[in-house]
């Protein structure tokens, strides 16, 4: 059943619809999907859960607001529950408002153990002194650290921190890898575990009817590992829309790694793919200057007179301040940049950059409006309760809105 307040939503959302049916319109004749016709135009939105993020009552909270919102695609870990929570989400938003545009979903793989997004942090609190002041837990973007101080019994003063211990440790499912409380542990206790995603189990999630594009995160080492990556997905990947390679800025040969996984690839490609530009990873929930590395990521490429076909998209570092970067470097919708070079495979009617993808700095917005809703309703239904859904959802569209260029809409 809708939330009391759904016509306050269905009135801001005709809004946003009328806006983006516009923008839609500026390209004549344009019959791609229209997620791909806003990689066109340059207004995609992508959120990113986390390719490690696994806690599905967030997740499903989080793909709720932001398919409200209106973004294009929800890229989540290569897990079936997780699959099922986005999809969940996606289902609640449409029934909240029918005419919602549904995002594809795209699951998050690695072929290489040493890529930041797949590790989890991990620590014994018994190895933790019990007076320890806990900056772990404090630094935690995730909240993905919890450390309780327990009294040990029979012990002759209850106050003296020193004679308690802790309790609790590392959620697994909401550690995403950030890597931030490795360097603030006093007592160096706590440990980074890497892992790569099983390409048999990643296969089968590719056959479902609600998986729509896959990602594979390549750290720029060589293409050994994404070949053999690739060739155990087989024929499983003809399954998908859209395929998306994200990699780092490893300089200078960085569009000869990206072309030489682009002749890889070329065996199975059936549809559109697309290059995430990964700046400066899980990094945007930190401030302005996170921003930088990956717009200059893009500036770089747009140099480069040889790079290969394909959408382009950001992330990493991507938060409120990335648009007004983007438009300073000449690269926010733009089919044409200053001095950069022209590639023979560019479509001139194409935005270079293709849109933005928003992990941490997404979730942060959003889930300071989830951690409100009172503890004891546990596993809460954002839609349950709809101030919150509201609130949550005008976080989204301040993020989604400048993209998309929909409309300044009142409070909801």
């Amino acid at each position: 059943m809708a939330p009391p307040t759904a016509r306050s939503l269905l009135a801001s959302h005709a809004a946003v619809r009328a806006a983006a049916s516009a923008r839609r319109g500026r390209l004549a004749g344009d019959h791609h999907p229209p997620q791909v016709a806003a990689l066109r135009r340059g207004d995609w939105v992508k959120l990113i859960c986390g390719a490690s993020f696994e806690d599905a009552a967030d997740v499903r909270n989080l793909s709720l607001v932001y398919t409200l919102a209106g973004v294009d695609c929800i890229d989540c870990a290569a897990d079936a529950s997780v699959v099922g929570a986005v999809n969940e989400g996606i289902d609640v938003a449409a029934s909240i408002v029918p005419a919602v545009q549904r995002p594809w979903v795209m699951v998050s793989v690695n072929d290489d153990c040493r890529d930041l997004h797949f590790r989890k942090a991990e620590f014994d609190p018994e190895d933790c002194p019990p007076d320890c002041s806990k900056p772990c837990e404090k630094v935690c973007p995730a909240d993905a650290i919890l450390l309780e101080r327990v009294m040990i019994e029979e012990e002759h003063s209850q106050s003296d921190p020193s004679c308690g211990k802790l309790e609790g440790g590392v959620i697994t499912e909401r550690c995403y890898g950030c890597g931030r409380c490795l360097s603030v542990c006093p007592y160096d206790r706590i440990r980074a575990m890497s892992y790569v995603r099983d390409p048999a189990m990643t296969a089968e999630l590719l056959k479902r009817n609600d998986v729509d594009a896959i990602e594979i995160h390549t750290t720029g080492k060589g293409t050994d590992m994404f070949n053999a990556l690739w060739s155990n997905l087989g024929e499983s990947i003809n399954n998908v829309k859209l395929i998306a390679v994200s990699l780092p800025d490893v300089g200078d040969s960085t569009v000869n790694l990206m072309n030489a996984i682009y002749t890889t690839m070329q065996s199975h490609l059936q549809g559109y793919n697309l290059w995430q530009l990964d700046g400066r990873p899980m990094s945007g929930d930190i401030g302005r200057g996170a921003t930088r590395e990956t717009v200059s990521f893009a500036v770089h490429l747009s140099s480069m007179s040889n790079r290969p076909p394909g959408f382009y998209q950001l992330a990493g570092g991507t938060n409120s301040y990335t648009i007004e970067s983007l438009k300073k470097a000449g690269l926010f919708q733009s089919t044409t940049f200053p001095g950069a070079a022209t590639s023979g495979v560019t479509d001139c009617q194409q935005a270079f950059i293709g849109g933005i993808a928003y992990g941490g700095y997404a979730r942060k917005i959003v889930g300071r409006v989830l951690r409100k809703i009172p503890a004891q309703f546990g596993h809460a239904r954002i839609e349950d309760h709809p101030d919150y859904l509201l609130e949550a959802l005008q976080e989204a569209l301040s993020l989604v809105g400048p993209v998309k260029g929909y409309p300044t809409l009142p409070s909801l």
